[in-house]
């Protein structure tokens, strides 16, 4: 999806269903994955499955605590904390509090995910890769589940997308987070660099068919070849960067064993792999091995089981003995080329970097953050993760790090929307001003703003129902907006009916 038409997403995602959903009676099913399904399932299940694949997809939404404040709904997803089926679809595009990072419109079945961090990531600080992360459902989630003090590195091989995950991650508001562009190829010099590493890989997406019926028209025999060879090459780059008893998520929304069962029965015997087990209540309706005369511990989602979309998921341990392979650091040729060099000097003035540091929570222990200073911009990350840092800038493509706090534009020091995002914003750092939706959804177009009279000149921060949506600068006439405009709304007609949350 290119990134001038992602802004209605969700929305066009929803209309496009609810099309697909009225004339999917004239959608027919691959046969060749029908008969490789029933004879997986069984006629029962088969039937069952194809009955619930012409059902409408459930809608869910997971919330931010950072950003909202909640009393237990009703129809919570049953593994997933901060998880909530919806009866109706939202307005997203049209919601601000979905701009603001409020809540994630994610898939239920693949907040699975945290069930294996809970369980075996909860007692210290980790480092973990996101290895395919875009959008970027599974990032936010891990990084509200992961224990105190980690670092995510969320990573996109698309450039596109990974413009997509950054802004997304930055709605989330946690600045623990590094966000890379490339290829699985690119980390093995990166030598054993993570605790964790989640690969949601690429593949044949049968668990997708009602809700993306290009999935079905693209599905084949032989793109189920090309995926599990596609998959296996993947682990065998990313295992190297495991450290020895670190933990892979292995994840694929999809059926067939070939791209499940039978690539984690390869890592075990490829890689001495420890499979883990988990605790599952029976009335979650979860799967397991479909293989027969195989015992490994792997958690399927069918839809006529479960109410979500397909989804696989198995988990590994690298073994302790294993060997702790070395930073390889990026030889270069010793010749500088101009268009790479950074400039020498920064355009930042010591007393602005001070400045900077005011806006930020003390409460949020914004003494464990260093101010990066590089060119016109100024970044908070954890100072104790700066070697991790310098060492993935030496070999990845690195789109952000940390939060980006303020940049400098000619001689005035202007605060990023970024820092409106974050948990590090010091609240009375700034006047506020609180607007309505109108307001809102005008601000998020990116047209000017009109402040009462009383509003103080400069920059204020705006707020919807008490949440940060961004900055403005008030010149008293009007305010100019300084909502990022590659994440403004592009479409201009607002529906007859809005929900919202």
């Amino acid at each position: 999806m290119k990134v001038a038409k992602r802004r209605n997403y969700f929305d066009i995602c929803g209309k496009f269903q609810r099309f697909f959903f009225a004339y999917k009676s004239n959608m027919k099913l691959p046969a060749s994955f029908i008969e490789y399904t029933r004879g997986l399932l069984g006629d029962e299940n088969y039937d069952s499955l194809a009955k619930a694949l012409d059902q409408e997809s459930p809608v869910s939404i997971r919330l931010n605590k950072l950003k909202i404040q909640h009393e237990e709904w009703n129809n919570r997803v049953p593994w997933a904390t901060d998880g909530y089926y919806l009866d109706k679809r939202l307005t997203f595009t049209f919601d601000p509090l979905f701009h603001a990072g409020c809540y994630y419109v994610q898939e239920a079945s693949s907040m699975f995910v945290e069930q294996i961090l809970r369980r075996y990531v909860s007692e210290k600080s980790v480092v973990m890769l996101d290895l395919c992360a875009a959008p970027g459902g599974k990032s936010t989630h891990a990084r509200s589940v992961l224990p105190q003090g980690s670092l995510l590195v969320a990573n996109e091989v698309i450039r596109n997308r990974s413009q997509v995950l950054a802004e997304n991650l930055t709605k989330w508001g946690n600045p623990d987070v590094v966000v890379t562009n490339n290829d699985p190829s690119d980390f093995p010099r990166l030598g054993t660099f993570f605790d964790v590493i989640l690969t949601d890989v690429p593949c044949s997406g049968e668990g997708m068919f009602r809700k993306d019926p290009v999935a079905v028209e693209e599905w084949s025999p032989k793109n189920v070849e090309i995926c599990w060879q596609r998959q296996r090459r993947i682990l065998t780059d990313i295992w190297s960067c495991l450290k020895p008893g670190g933990i892979l998520i292995y994840s694929t929304c999809t059926y067939n064993t070939k791209e499940d069962e039978e690539n984690v029965a390869w890592m075990q015997q490829e890689f001495d792999a420890e499979p883990l087990t988990l605790d599952i209540p029976a009335e979650w309706n979860i799967a397991g091995n479909l293989l027969e005369n195989n015992e490994l511990p792997v958690y399927r989602f069918l839809p006529h089981r479960t109410k979500g979309e397909g989804f696989f998921l198995a988990a590994l341990r690298k073994p302790v003995t294993a060997e702790e392979i070395a930073y390889e650091p990026v030889k270069t040729s010793g010749k500088k080329n101009k268009k790479d060099e950074k400039p020498s000097a920064t355009l930042v003035p010591k007393e602005a970097v001070a400045t900077v540091r005011n806006w930020l929570d003390e409460s949020a222990d914004v003494d464990g953050y260093k101010m990066i200073v590089e060119g016109s911009t100024v970044s908070a990350f954890p100072k104790s993760y700066a070697e991790e840092l310098a060492m993935l800038k030496q070999v990845l493509r690195v789109i952000q790090a940390g939060v980006t706090v303020a940049e400098v534009k000619g001689k005035l020091l202007v605060p990023a929307h970024a820092l409106a995002m974050s948990r590090l914003l010091k609240k009375d750092a700034f006047p506020t001003e609180e607007i309505d939706y109108k307001q809102a959804i005008a601000y998020l177009h990116k047209e000017a703003i009109s402040l009462p009279e009383t509003a103080p000149r400069g920059t204020v921060l705006l707020t919807y129902k008490q949440t940060p949506l961004g900055f403005v600068k008030n010149i008293g006439n009007h305010a100019n907006n300084l909502y990022p405009p590659e994440w403004r709304i592009r479409s201009g007609h607002l529906p007859e009916e809005v929900r919202t949350l």
